[in-house]
């Protein structure tokens, strides 16, 4: 690190031992960091010391109880398996995902055994999507956003925006209330937060807009093309290709929209004893947030692209394999262009 942070930076005030422990006494480098804290920000309640509130409504936010993981999949178990989920398998791997304090504002965290290390040497950073956003969501969602799976490039990074001219600060570190997943959670972003209905500048905008409200979410019509999804789950060696899928949403099935698929075959924590009696409760099939939004794309276009061609909808030949019997529910056939009288 620059020894020049502990003169500039407020956290390094009291030096080093206040957050990492050790004994700054010692001139002997092993007598020195005896004890020493590897990752201190593991403990929140070292960082809220001085940052109580956001502390304290962090400690129950999503980005650290990684819930969402715990609760979705646990509907597809009897209570004995979601249990031994818990005990087996949630704590001991999905819990790792994690992200502390340090993870956002210090050190990117190991993903898939590999980490940047420092985000800008030891300096705590306010903000650096490319760097701790990007790390952890650079399966999928960043480089969808950047254009750098090959596709086009978000309109909206395009424009300049990161991740935080949405998603905010205080949406990252929580309200101070437990969710068990991220549609419980008030406020999220949405697309209408800037694009308000009614303001659109041609007529024929405005119209479509009207004609499709709550029948296709705004993903289905302006998502740019292929996004990437999983296949096999991270036991088995996760592949990942480009797809481009539209269907109903499984939380509100009068929307068509973008889906993803969910990976979570029926033998997947089969090692741990966790056999998901309730398997079919859930598809495999979910609504995709999917970061790629052109303002036109083949569907803003042309309406045959759906409703003649119907580019882009799943049909039960190209669902997964031995999949849950609730694909089905995401089968969706678009009406035909009424012909003219």
């Amino acid at each position: 690190m620059d020894a020049g942070l502990l003169k500039d930076d407020v956290h390094f005030a009291g030096g080093c031992t206040p957050c990492h422990g050790g004994d700054d006494t010692q001139t002997d480098k092993d007598l020195a960091h005896r004890g020493k804290v590897k990752r201190p920000s593991e403990d929140l309640s070292l960082c809220g010391k001085c940052h109580g509130a956001t502390a304290a409504r962090y400690s129950k936010a999503l980005h650290y109880t990684t819930a969402g993981f715990r609760h979705v999949v646990t509907k597809r178990m009897n209570h004995k398996e979601a249990r031994d989920y818990n005990e087996r398998v949630f704590e001991q791997s999905c819990r790792s995902c994690h992200a502390t304090c340090g993870s956002c504002h210090v050190k990117a965290p190991a993903v898939g055994g590999i980490s940047i290390g420092l985000i800008k040497g030891h300096r705590f950073v306010r903000r650096d999507e490319g760097k701790t956003c990007a790390f952890c969501h650079g399966g999928r969602v960043y480089p969808e956003y950047t254009g750098d799976y090959g596709g086009k490039a978000d309109v909206h990074y395009q424009k300049g925006m990161m991740c935080m001219d949405c998603h905010s600060a205080g949406a990252l570190h929580g309200d101070g209330r437990a969710y068990r997943f991220k549609e419980e959670v008030k406020g999220r972003p949405s697309c209408r937060d800037c694009h308000r209905p009614g303001n659109e500048e041609r007529l024929t905008t405005r119209i479509a807009h009207l004609r499709h409200e709550g029948k296709v979410s705004c993903y289905g019509c302006h998502s740019a093309g292929e996004y990437r999804h999983c296949f096999e789950c991270h036991e088995g060696g996760a592949q990942s290709k480009a797809d481009f899928v539209l269907g109903l949403s499984p939380k509100n099935n009068r929307t068509v929209t973008t889906l993803r698929l969910v990976p979570t075959v029926r033998d997947s924590f089969k090692k741990q004893g966790v056999t998901m009696t309730h398997y079919d409760r859930l598809p495999n099939y979910w609504d995709a947030p999917v970061h790629n939004i052109r303002k036109r794309t083949d569907r803003t276009r042309s309406c045959e692209a759906c409703h003649e061609e119907k580019r882009g909808f799943i049909v039960k030949e190209r669902l997964i394999k031995n999949g849950s019997r609730s694909n089905a529910g995401v089968l969706y056939e678009p009406r035909p262009i009424p012909a003219k009288p």
